[in-house]
């Protein structure tokens, strides 16, 4: 049976992957999943509860008894196949990043591309899990470490990249012999479930890696705190981010964080503006501007400001807006209802206390347009907070030092950028 059930009215249904096979929710309910190109229901997926991470938990725990003794060989292969099955059944996961996330298919391919090569590499961990022989301070005798897997690995994945995510966080802990307990966001259940299934059929045993859907907010502390687990891994917003840490730190768990960015494009006044524009323009228009790292700062020396500005705006207003699945399409639908508000509310407070749009601020549906703000002071709220679209603002300085100075004014340390002929 597909992990995509169809239902009475053709929607979608799936339900939890647990020990291996589909599990549906304690509770009997389904939440509803919409598109966010028309806000129409796409699917409807398994309501997680308390109970479902408890089965889930221990569901991977004890597939763990035995996975965790499999050999290096036979997780290189598990890992390869699970490449060829993702790059072999790329069409169909592309129509749920297009139709699930709002995603343009050029960015499917960017994450399907992505996710192979997650695997591709993980295949050849195992045999890199090495120890050390270390000096002893008794004669004739030697001390000795061993890596060994730890046990239930939690993971929590966004909606942005949700295959990527989740391809990178569990391709890691799998091929180091770890079991895997999955809770996505509850906006891309779909891709979570086909995943599972591309999994099993790679050959991956039962219960080595699990997937509950349903409510983050209402499930993603018992998962956390959950004693089977030994490790968890997070991707999304600052302020979860912080909690889960929190929640991790009082249990002794290590945990691995990938939060939010405001991060900056330096663009020096020697800078190439054939180079600096395009790829500025790709940083913070990528995915409508749904990407942690996205360039939603550019701070540009003032001998340039005048080109660069009227050069980006351009570029902005050249990215296509349109069909997803026209490779040309550059800008989709902003996720949520909620999303969008952020997005409006970011823009909003920065016009009204004196921001310049040199273009956008308007919207299509559910799709802003590219925006670029000038003018942007440290009293707005888009100057210090992570918009999560596609807004950016340009900053003019007099000099590398100020440029610095500008850029690291800032909560956040994801990425940066810096265009100039001159690498000294």
């Amino acid at each position: 049976m597909s992990l995509m059930e169809k239902t009475r009215t053709t929607v979608p249904q799936s339900d939890h992957w647990i020990g291996g096979e589909h599990v549906k929710p304690s509770s009997g309910r389904y939440f509803e999943d919409f598109s966010p190109v028309d806000d129409r229901l796409f699917s409807r997926a398994a309501d997680g509860s308390v109970e479902d991470v408890e089965r889930a938990v221990r569901a991977a725990h004890d597939a763990f008894q035995t996975y965790g003794k499999t050999l290096a060989r036979d997780r290189e292969v598990w890992c390869i196949r699970a490449a060829d099955l993702i790059e072999q059944r790329k069409d169909e996961v592309i129509d749920l990043l297009i139709d699930e996330i709002g995603s343009p298919i050029f960015k499917c391919r960017f994450e399907v591309d992505m996710s192979v090569r997650m695997f591709r590499a993980a295949a050849g961990l195992p045999r890199r899990l090495t120890g050390k022989t270390i000096p002893s301070d008794r004669p004739g005798a030697f001390s000795m470490s061993v890596r060994e897997p730890v046990g239930v690995v939690a993971g929590f994945t966004p909606f942005n990249v949700p295959l990527v995510k989740a391809a990178k966080q569990a391709a890691v802990a799998l091929a180091a012999g770890n079991t895997f307990v999955l809770l996505p966001s509850e906006h891309a259940p779909q891709v979570a479930a086909w995943l599972a299934k591309v999994l099993d059929d790679a050959g991956f045993p039962k219960g080595s890696f699990n997937v509950v859907t349903g409510n983050p907010f209402e499930i993603g502390d018992t998962l956390t705190a959950h004693p089977l687990v030994k490790c968890v891994a997070f991707c999304g917003s600052t302020r979860i981010g912080r909690h889960i840490a929190e929640l991790a730190g009082r249990h002794l768990k290590p945990v691995t964080l990938e939060l939010g960015g405001k991060s900056p494009a330096i663009i020096l006044k020697d800078a190439d503006l054939d180079v600096a524009v395009p790829a500025a323009a790709a940083g913070i228009f990528f995915f409508q501007g749904q990407a942690c790292m996205g360039t939603s700062r550019m701070i540009v020396e003032r001998p340039v400001a005048d080109a660069f500005v009227k050069r980006f705006t351009e570029a902005a207003k050249n990215m296509k807006i349109g069909d997803l699945r026209e490779k040309s399409t550059a800008v989709g639908p902003i996720i949520s209802g909620r999303q969008r508000e952020r997005v409006k509310s970011h823009i909003d407070d920065a016009v009204k206390k004196g921001a310049r749009l040199s273009l956008g601020g308007n919207w299509l549906g559910n799709v802003c347009e590219p925006t670029v703000l000038l003018d942007v002071k440290p009293d707005m709220v888009v100057y210090a907070e992570e918009t999560f679209g596609p807004v950016t603002a340009i900053y003019v300085v007099d000099s590398v030092d100020e440029a610095l100075r500008v850029a690291n004014d800032t909560a956040y340390g994801l990425s940066a950028a810096i265009f100039t002929r001159d690498i000294n």
